[in-house]
This record gives C-alpha cells, structure tokens and sequence, in this order.
C-alpha cells in the first residue's frame, strides 16, 4: 500500500504552509485531511476555495451539512461522515436528522429530505438528474440558484471523500464518538 505523508506546518511543502495557517486559525489546528491534501497545495487550495465558496451559498448552515452529509453517505467516506456528524452537531442539527442522514433514511423534515434526495440523485447519477426530479426540488421550495449550490457541495467532497480513499485518512481526536461505517442494508 503507497503511504502518504501527514505534513505539519514544518514538513508542509511551501505552498501548502499559509493554507496551513488560516485553517489552524479557524479550527484551531489542522485537520488529519489537510495534512494529507497538503502533499498537493493545489489540492489543499482547490478545497479551501470550495469549502469557503460552499459556506457563502443561500443555503442554511444545516442545508449544507445535509448536502456534505449524503455525500459522504453516497460515497461511503467514514472521515468525513465522523467529521461532519460532529460539525451538524456542534450547529445545533436536530440528532434525528443527523441519525437519519448517518443511516441513509428518509428525514423528518419535509425540506430537508428533498435536499438529501436531490443531492443523492446528483451524487448516484454523477449529475445526471432527471428534469421531473430537478421540479420536484424547486417545487419543494428551492431556486435554480440552490440546484447548482448543491453541485458545488457535491464537488467540495469529491475532493475530500476521494483524498480520504486514497489516503486512508485516520480520523482526527475531536471526532471520537462519531466513528461511521456505511449500514449493511444502504
């Protein structure tokens, strides 16, 4: 198995280290999946961008965590499903959501399980979504503008979901309690 490198701010190749530095500003170190993304500080760039990007969209904090949520689902990353279960929460997410979003079922809010439905098509069909599907989301009390805010969650966890397969990322500390592996019946 190619191993990769976990960089610090000391090993982190030069265009990787201020990227280091603001997330250690945000999040008050740097998680396990930057300090492997660093190994490319085009990908760690690409990825900040996007989750910065993704952050500023119409969609609420908790319809972002929906998206990033059943994206990890659909692509089965325990890093991230264990990371973002811990971020829904530290925003106040309803626990039966999050518990439904974990299992891969139907949630209890209206709004949001058309959200977690469209992002599962846009994830499954790799973007292709069917136009009755496309009116059930808009329909359901979306824009257009949403449509295409979800291709670009979707696209900010490709990059992290993808790294993490590859890397084989360890989760970090402050997940412990969220560990997730991808039910059976999914």
């Amino acid at each position: 198995m190619t191993q990769f490198t976990s960089h610090t701010l000391d090993t982190a190749p030069d265009g990787a280290k201020p990227i280091f530095e603001g997330v250690k500003a945000a999040f008050g170190f740097v998680p396990n999946l930057q300090s492997y993304m660093a190994e490319s500080p085009e990908l760690l760039a690409g990825y900040t961008a996007l989750w910065d990007l993704f952050a500023k969209t119409t969609l609420t904090v908790h319809e972002q965590q929906v998206v990033y949520l059943t994206a990890n689902f659909e692509n089965e990353c325990h890093y991230c499903m264990a990371g973002h279960t811990t971020l829904a929460r530290m925003q106040k997410m309803g626990e039966d959501v999050i518990a439904a979003l974990r299992a891969g079922s139907e949630l209890p809010d209206a709004r949001l399980e058309a959200l977690h439905r469209f992002t599962t098509l846009v994830v499954r069909n790799r973007g292709w979504v069917a136009d009755a599907d496309v009116d059930d989301f808009l329909a359901a009390g979306f824009t257009r503008r949403n449509v295409l805010e979800v291709v670009l969650g979707v696209a900010t966890k490709v990059m992290s979901n993808y790294t993490n397969h590859i890397t084989h990322t360890p989760l970090d500390a402050f997940m412990k309690g969220n560990e997730w592996s991808k039910p059976a019946r999914a």
